[in-house]
């Protein structure tokens, strides 16, 4: 399993600064626009507490570098009161000791839109025993106590795949799941 992890993960160097601001704090794509191709893949880590999410896939040919998203709901795990409102509620609530048992923010995180929802993305290097360091991007965003989370990882640079996981995020498709496996109204 973490052979096959290490593959599709490449070796990345600390990048400080990775995720530039160019509309991340936006809604991303409107419903219903085009997105660049997506394909579900099986989901590759053990299951844990959480159980399993949906894992992602966008080649090279439809988002620049291929980029791999890993996502799934936490009910009940959010800060109700405020949601995922700064850096050290989205460490609590994300999904990166998937990918390693360390892990440490670049920079700042910045505040995301999807969908009704608010949160906020964050750049990692991500430490996992006997592999080098991977880079990858935390993104949270609630639905009152409810997160959804996502774990991305694109190339060397992983601010490439920020943007495409975005606007996949902000798709009908994901949307609608998020509806479904939060209960929400979307408003």
């Amino acid at each position: 399993m973490i052979s096959a992890i290490a593959r599709a993960l490449p070796v990345v160097a600390v990048l400080a600064g990775a995720v530039s601001g160019d509309g991340l704090a936006g809604g991303g794509a409107p419903a219903g626009a085009l997105q660049p191709h997506w394909t579900e893949v099986s989901w590759p880590f053990p299951i844990d507490k959480w159980g399993t999410g949906r894992a992602f896939h966008c080649g090279p040919e439809a988002c620049g570098v291929g980029v791999d998203l890993y996502l799934r709901p936490k009910l009940g795990f959010c800060n109700c009161a405020r949601g995922v409102y700064n850096d050290s509620e989205l460490d609590r609530v994300g999904d990166l000791a998937l990918l390693g048992s360390d892990y440490a923010g670049i920079g700042a995180g910045r505040e995301v839109q999807v969908g009704w929802m608010t949160g906020r993305s964050r750049v990692f290097t991500v430490t996992a025993p006997h592999l080098p360091p991977i880079a990858a991007t935390a993104i949270a965003f609630n639905d009152r106590c409810d997160v959804v989370v996502a774990t991305v990882t694109a190339g060397a640079d992983p601010s490439h795949g920020t943007r495409p996981a975005l606007d996949f995020l902000n798709s009908d498709l994901v949307l609608r799941w998020a509806r479904s496996e939060l209960g929400a109204d979307g408003s």
